[in-house]
């Protein structure tokens, strides 16, 4: 018997197309696009709950790929990740309800919980107690500078994939971030005492 090599004998572990490749085969097979959606629509709403809470996460995530879907004709398939442009399209629906954010923002900034004294002994060893003034200094800063910070600070995303997100350069992101962080560090020393 002759023995077969290796190389030979199919994989019983089917390999994975590339999200490039899943999206360009989607402009003729729609049903392909699933594909992109059964990868990355759970990580997408975690950002978007972040961001916005669980009631809106719902509706921005699923038009977060609603978008992609309709732009798929428009994806660059030299970059074989969709990751970092399906955060970008979450970016910019973030953007549509920043209003509401800003507000939420500043409205956890003006709590002031009235506790009684085991609970106000829980707070000054729990973080909670920062999230007023936390919420408070993420409604002040800047559009850009939020954005990049809680991109990184949520979604995990690297410098590269934030920029790609963004459409802004790499450098852009090291500033928007450096800036965003002394901000909250500034804000928040006297709490870290």
């Amino acid at each position: 018997m002759t023995a077969v090599p290796s190389s030979a004998v199919p994989s019983a572990v089917p390999v994975e197309d590339s999200d490039a490749a899943v999206i360009v085969a989607s402009r003729d097979d729609p049903e392909r696009f699933s594909e992109i959606f059964d990868r990355y629509f759970a990580e997408i709403h975690r950002y978007v709950a972040s961001r916005l809470g669980d009631a809106p996460a719902d509706d921005v995530a699923a038009d977060t790929f609603l978008t992609a879907f309709t732009l798929r004709h428009k994806y660059d398939a030299g970059r074989p990740h969709a990751r970092a442009w399906l955060y970008g399209i979450a970016t910019n629906l973030v953007r549509r309800h920043r209003r509401s954010e800003t507000r939420a923002y500043r409205a956890l900034g003006r709590a002031s919980a009235e506790t009684d004294h085991a609970d106000r002994v829980a707070e000054m060893v729990s973080a909670q107690r920062l999230q007023p003034r936390l919420a408070a200094v993420l409604a002040g800063l800047g559009a850009g500078d939020r954005d990049v910070l809680l991109l990184v600070a949520y979604a995990d995303l690297s410098y590269a994939e934030v920029a790609q997100a963004l459409g802004i350069r790499a450098g852009t992101v090291g500033s928007r971030l450096n800036r965003a962080r002394r901000q909250l560090r500034r804000a928040l020393e006297g709490d870290m005492e």
